[in-house]
């Protein structure tokens, strides 16, 4: 199975800039988006005469036009799907969708999340916190009833300073604060899921996944990491290559996030 997960900036965006395009090049069977920006009518015209034309989607729009937005794309029909991270505050926002996708003789439960990016000191950042321990609570279920799961999608959050680049600079800023990094310590220690990308790249500097599109930041790779794919440990097993899918130059960019690829051998 090759999953590719990827913050798409906006569906009809990435259709437009060549994303849908990059996707289709890299023959995936499934992928996962956020911040797809769309309604359902929307994402399925962008996804219309596309090799995802007739994919099966699992689709989590937010409730306020024009923002967030999750969904799970797959050639095999999921067997279950799943909105919502299971507090009810969070229903409608768009930030969770799970799907549990046949793979061969396995069911992969295939969650794409999408965590905003909060604001240190202030109610945002309250918020983003609460949506953090609801989605442990759900890693803590995935692993207690022993699934092949895994969590891929914008965490918002920069684990270590490996995975940032102006690390010093960013101390006490939301998405490098120790009680966010605190999160992805306990899904890993006490949940066994397993950070895909950095078990099989190794130790960092990077690869980063965000660059902002203002300045130099892409071009002198002043990234961050935030997009992961994080496996149960029976999964993560089977996790056999990782790539980064950054683009080659600015210019070729289609969103502000690279995709993350995971092949696992099931």
């Amino acid at each position: 199975m090759l999953l590719v997960t990827a913050n798409v900036n906006g569906i009809r965006a990435a259709l437009r800039r060549g994303g849908i395009a990059w996707l289709e090049a890299a023959a995936p069977d499934v992928v996962t988006l956020q911040e797809v920006r769309a309604d359902d009518a929307q994402l399925v015209a962008a996804l219309a005469g596309t090799a995802f034309e007739g994919w099966h989607v699992a689709h989590a729009p937010c409730g306020a036009k024009g923002r967030a937005g999750v969904a799970v794309l797959s050639r095999t029909e999921p067997v279950a799907v799943r909105t919502g991270v299971g507090v009810a505050e969070f229903d409608g926002s768009g930030r969770w969708v799970e799907a549990d996708v046949p793979v061969g003789e396995a069911v992969v439960t295939v969650a794409s999340a999408y965590v905003h990016t909060g604001e240190a000191g202030t109610p945002r950042q309250d918020e983003k916190l609460r949506f953090l321990d609801a989605v442990g609570a759900r890693l803590a279920r995935w692993s207690e009833e022993g699934r092949h799961a895994v969590l891929t999608g914008d965490l918002n959050v920069a684990h270590r300073v490996d995975d940032l680049k102006n690390w010093k600079g960013n101390r006490g800023k939301s998405g490098f604060l120790p009680e966010e990094q605190a999160h992805l310590d306990t899904w890993i220690a006490t949940h066994g899921f397993v950070d895909v990308h950095r078990h099989l790249h190794g130790p960092g500097p990077g690869p980063y996944t965000w660059w902002s599109w203002r300045g130099k930041a892409f071009d002198t790779d002043a990234g961050w990491r935030i997009d992961y794919q994080l496996a149960s440990a029976p999964l993560a097993a089977r996790a056999v290559s990782v790539e980064v899918g950054r683009a080659p130059a600015y210019a070729q960019r289609w969103s502000d996030h690279a995709p993350v690829s995971v092949r696992y051998a099931l």
